[in-house]
């Protein structure tokens, strides 16, 4: 194996290492994770949620024995193989193993860090962009057809993952027609391998055509619900913080993109950036979905500073610039991931308020930030519900219903007693198993929604019974109640089908 093979090996295995420290272990896995593990057990082409690749890495997580390890693993590999893709741009950018050094490090110590600790799409989108935009430099490099077929590949297992890579496209395409590469667009092999990608996501397009668009009622509802609270000077200042310690190498590529002559074919990436943010903007999206923007640009400015640091005295500086994000890196290991107890975030609340992390979705702060509370009294939901189901006359006829996907999702999770429990919320409603005949409830409620759940509920039923509630007072879901309702006096599968086609209608 060759040295610079060895290199990249240990930042890969260095990678691995780093992430599997970053989530103490008083901590659960996510809200949104449990509802991307149970995708895996109801393989589709879509979601009302995700795309269906989503659901095909946890049918593969299932098949590995469903362990929080195998939960963790597929986002620190994707964030892995997005280093081991900026390795591979570097080198087609002629990058010295300086270069190779310090692009490894800019990606390895920054935001993927943090995005890579949750099992959602954001990890996947990443890569999926990176590697999109490295074709598009052995295409700009080669003019070989292939790249046009590879890309088209890429972009379509990035869409079948996350739609946010439209907005590659969105910015990319004006870019290249500012520069001598829109001669690309009278290449007639360009629109075959635009046929083949549409061809590869027709399937998703043909679900969300019969279910009638799903994802303009999720997006609508993210508009309504979430974005309408992002700020769009907040988003900014997290850009700048996403890859803080990588700035000087991405201000560095932006320059060298206008000014360094080896990079003039590579223009149309200038007004990419430019583009992409603004694009961003204008849709007031979350600051996140801009992550997978940065990697690239971070190849082509480690290859022009490590040609700017070759000579002289200034090669004294290499070292110096592989530094600077080990040791910015450093102050934010101790405050921007998961590692610490929920009381020590509450004692030191100021520094983490300063930095916008108790800020939630809501738009309002928060005693910890929001993917910590919604780490937070997920095992104890599972086993209270678990102690009140074997306690339920003829448990095997007993609904498990929740207010909410990662309710739902963690319940299934966790259960010792192989409870399917769904939900209304979500993809959950189209999984009810109404095949099984219920006679008893046991209904899992917010508790700001507990209100009048006896007086609604509770005259369908011959027994009703508040029968246990979340006590952590730090997550996410403190005081969650759980009702048990048993020997029912209606049809309760033919109630739960009214219900059903009430939501849908309403959606």
């Amino acid at each position: 194996m060759t040295k610079k093979a060895l290199i990249l090996v240990g930042f890969i295995v260095l990678k691995f290492l780093i992430q599997y420290t970053l989530i103490s272990p008083e901590y659960d896995l996510q809200r949104d994770e449990y509802l991307h593990l149970d995708l895996g057990h109801h393989l589709a082409w879509g979601y009302l949620s995700v795309p269906p690749f989503t659901a095909w890495t946890s049918k593969i997580i299932y098949l590995l024995g469903n362990s929080v390890f195998w939960v963790k693993f597929f986002p620190s590999l994707y964030g892995a193989l997005t280093i081991l893709v900026v390795w591979k741009a570097i080198e087609e950018l002629k990058g010295n193993l300086f270069a190779l050094i310090l692009g490894a490090t800019c990606v390895l110590f920054s935001a993927l860090l943090r995005l890579n600790t949750l099992y959602q799409p954001n990890s996947f989108d990443v890569l999926s962009w990176t590697t999109f935009y490295f074709v598009i430099i052995k295409y700009f490099n080669s003019g070989k057809p292939k790249w046009l077929f590879i890309g088209a590949i890429v972009f379509a297992l990035g869409f079948l993952n996350k739609y946010n890579i439209a907005f590659l496209l969105i910015a990319m395409i004006p870019a290249i027609l500012l520069t001598q590469q829109r001669k690309i667009f009278a290449q007639k092999k360009l629109y075959l391998a635009m046929f083949f990608g549409l061809f590869l996501i027709a399937p998703n397009l043909l679900w969300q055509y019969n279910n009638n668009f799903p994802i303009i009622q999720h997006l609508n509802e993210l508009s309504e619900t979430q974005l309408v609270n992002v700020d769009r000077i907040g988003f900014i200042k997290s850009q700048l913080l996403f890859f803080i310690g990588s700035l000087f190498v991405i201000i560095s590529a932006l320059y060298a993109l206008l000014f360094y002559k080896p990079f003039r074919k590579y223009a149309a990436f200038f007004w990419t950036f430019f583009f992409t943010l603004i694009a961003f903007l204008y849709f007031k999206a979350k600051d996140y979905y801009a992550i997978g923007l940065y990697p690239v640009y971070i190849s082509f400015g480690s290859v022009f500073l490590a040609n700017i640091l070759n000579r002289g005295w200034k090669k004294y500086l290499q070292p110096i610039a592989i530094a600077v994000p080990v040791l910015i890196f450093i102050p934010i290991f101790n405050i921007a991931f998961p590692n610490k107890s929920p009381e020590y975030i509450i004692e030191h609340s100021k520094k983490y308020k300063d930095l916008g992390l108790l800020r939630w979705e809501d738009g309002k702060d928060h005693s910890l930030p929001q993917d910590y509370a919604d780490m937070l009294g997920w095992q104890e939901l599972a086993k209270k519900v678990d102690s009140v189901y074997i306690t339920m006359p003829n448990p095997d006829q007993t609904l498990i219903l929740c207010d909410n996907y990662g309710q739902a999702g963690a319940i299934n999770y966790y259960t010792k007693e192989g409870i399917k429990a769904v939900s209304f919320n979500a993809d959950y409603i189209n999984w009810f198993n109404l095949d099984q005949h219920y006679i008893n409830l046991i209904r899992v409620k917010n508790y700001k929604e507990k209100d009048n759940e006896f007086s609604e509920t509770g005259p369908y039923f011959e027994s009703a019974v508040l029968a246990d509630s979340i006590t952590n007072q730090y997550a996410r879901e403190y005081r969650t109640i759980i009702f048990a309702f048993t020997k029912a006096k209606i049809d309760v599968n033919e109630r739960i089908k009214i219900e059903i086609e009430e939501v849908k209608n309403y959606r």
